[in-house]
């Protein structure tokens, strides 16, 4: 599913004849589920890996998850510090914690950017496409 997601987020922005390489990519969240700090068994990793695969630049926010922890168990760099608006070609909204909910990702995105919604969480009328 991951691999999928991916694909799919990689088509929308060939879609739009945005580069993929070197593409700068937000994701948003790492936890196993929302709302809580638990990143076991978590499948956001095949999502994160497949887009790494694609030479993109990732930004992977989760202000639940112990970055420590995700850099041991699954070498991933996370931040829990909210990045800079305007900058990503894509977000992609992959665990739906209430912080996540209430925000206007397009604000994060450089023109022409897409937000993709794996949870179908968000506004139909915010995201570009979701799962």
């Amino acid at each position: 599913m991951g691999g999928y997601i991916a694909n799919e987020v990689v088509k929308q922005m060939i879609k739009r004849d945005m580069p993929v390489k070197d593409a700068k990519i937000l994701v948003l969240g790492i936890t196993f589920k929302e709302n809580c700090p638990d990143v076991r068994n978590t499948r956001v990793v095949d999502i994160i890996s497949e887009l790494q695969s694609y030479d993109v630049a990732l930004t992977v926010y989760d202000p639940w998850a112990s970055a420590e922890e995700v850099m041991h168990e699954y070498g991933v760099t996370t931040t829990n510090q909210l990045p800079g608006k305007g900058q990503y070609n894509a977000v992609v909204l992959a665990v739906a914690h209430n912080e996540f909910l209430g925000t206007d990702w397009k604000e994060w995105l450089a023109p022409g950017g897409i937000i993709y919604d794996v949870k179908g969480c968000l506004d139909r009328s915010v995201v570009d496409s979701r799962l």
